[in-house]
């Protein structure tokens, strides 16, 4: 509403989100609403934090022997959502999988990837503020994860890749 109200107002304007736009940015509400408005716009694709976590810590997403495919997926769905995210077929997933927006949530998950026979000592890592001067790498399992993330202990953005690629860190 605010970047149609300003574009009509004769105002160029900049929409910066860190990371790739079309993932996990609403990217498809937004273009939607200017395409309606009848606003012309230009999308720059950026740099997935999944990427960016992963090139930056040297742990691969993918890997020959480890992870042949990759899934990103949200930790935070969204509430009014008829069908949620099927976690046994996360559970059973043959790669990695990687969680945008899943720190607070994460003991659930990691529950319900491990009811789902996802194995306790699967691989996982945290990755906080990807790319940053602050960035920070935390190694775990998937068993401990609620306990490395217990409130308060990390904050937000923070990337969590999950899956065997991790323990072929660079």
């Amino acid at each position: 509403a605010a970047v149609i109200a300003a574009a009509r107002a004769g105002k160029i304007v900049a929409r910066l989100k860190g990371g790739d736009p079309a993932i996990f940015g609403r990217t498809a509400e937004e273009l939607a609403a200017l395409d309606g408005a009848g606003i012309p716009y230009e999308v720059v694709p950026g740099i997935s934090s999944a990427q960016a976590a992963s090139s930056y810590t040297g742990i691969p997403l993918t890997h020959r022997d480890a992870a042949s495919c990759v899934a990103f997926v949200t930790g935070q769905q969204c509430l009014d959502r008829e069908t949620p995210l099927d976690m046994a077929g996360l559970a059973r997933f043959p790669g990695t999988l990687v969680f945008y927006m899943g720190v607070t949530t994460a003991p659930q998950w990691s529950a319900e990837l491990i009811a789902h026979g996802k194995p306790r000592d699967t691989p996982v890592a945290i990755v906080r503020r990807a790319s940053w001067p602050q960035q920070r790498t935390m190694l775990t399992t998937l068993g401990e994860l609620p306990t490395v993330l217990a409130p308060g202990k990390v904050r937000p953005p923070a990337i969590v890749i999950v899956g065997e690629a991790v323990a072929e860190r660079a």
